[in-house]
């Protein structure tokens, strides 16, 4: 039987782990050099499935704690998995620039605060 409690840091630690590398590989990109790179943009959007797929393994308990619009991290995932042809590329840079960096702050939060 796993250990849910455990499971779910080990899940919130590869959304950072996963964060981080979205950040890594942007670092020096633009809006427009990130849509013209094929490459580079699949490697953001399978982290960002990552992202959504290890929220799927964090106990909800823990989640309803901290004020998060959880349900667009798992909507962007199954876009990602079953709507990728509805993709626009500008909006996963939006996603980045706007959207990530309060959700790697309530990620480092619930580790520093549940963990």
């Amino acid at each position: 039987m796993r250990n849910e409690h455990e499971e779910s840091e080990k899940r919130l630690q590869h959304i950072l782990n996963a964060i981080d590398s979205i950040e890594r590989h942007v670092k020096d990109q633009n809006e427009q050099s990130f849509c013209e790179n094929e490459l580079l943009n699949n490697a953001v959007l399978f982290q960002f499935t990552v992202i959504g797929e290890a929220l799927v393994h964090v106990e909800n308990e823990k989640l309803d704690k901290y004020d998060y619009s959880w349900f667009k991290v798992r909507a962007f995932r199954n876009m990602i998995a079953h709507e990728y042809f509805n993709i626009k590329l500008i909006a996963v840079w939006k996603i980045i620039k706007q959207d990530m960096p309060q959700l790697k702050l309530v990620v480092e939060q619930i580790l520093q605060n549940e963990f």
